[in-house]
């Protein structure tokens, strides 16, 4: 019986509790899962490519299913080279809904073969984006319930 593959996709600039939520449920319904950075000229992240993958390997230490890469172009096409049969997304608030509905029926357009899978974090990190935690960070508040040990200590050193 071949693994059943999802890929969890995001910019992770940084890697949250929240995310590391999802993936741990996600673990839960596939064999493997690959979180992957999107790499997206419009948008100027607080760390590099390599940061956030050895963020995020540090943050999901004990899943030994799980791992990180990053990728340029379409997710479908991304998904379709690792064989994966999901792509996994996050939906915190109703606000997520909308642009993530369109992005999953233009993905199945593209791949009807693989599925897009919707994971509500638990309710304690509904609020949680990784905006608003590099602005706490940046102002010096502390971000310790909101992500792991390695990416509050890094970014504090951004911030310093």
């Amino acid at each position: 019986m071949s693994k059943r593959c999802a890929i969890y996709p995001g910019t992770f600039d940084p890697f949250t509790l929240g995310h590391l939520d999802i993936v741990e449920r996600a673990c839960r319904i596939f064999d493997e899962v690959i979180i992957t950075i999107a790499t997206n000229a419009r948008k100027k992240p607080l760390f590099s490519v390599e940061e956030r993958i050895d963020l995020i390997h540090d943050a999901v230490r004990r899943f030994p299913s799980v791992r990180a890469e990053s990728f340029g172009g379409l997710l479908v096409d991304f998904a379709r080279q690792k064989s994966a049969v999901a792509i996994i997304r996050g939906l915190r608030a109703i606000s997520d809904f909308e642009f993530e509905f369109q992005m999953a029926l233009m993905n199945r357009r593209l791949q009807k073969d693989i599925t897009t899978v919707f994971l509500m974090p638990n309710e304690k990190y509904t609020y949680l984006n990784s905006t608003i935690v590099k602005e706490v960070a940046e102002f010096g508040g502390d971000i310790s319930n909101f992500v792991t040990p390695e990416v509050a200590r890094r970014l504090r050193d951004k911030f310093k």
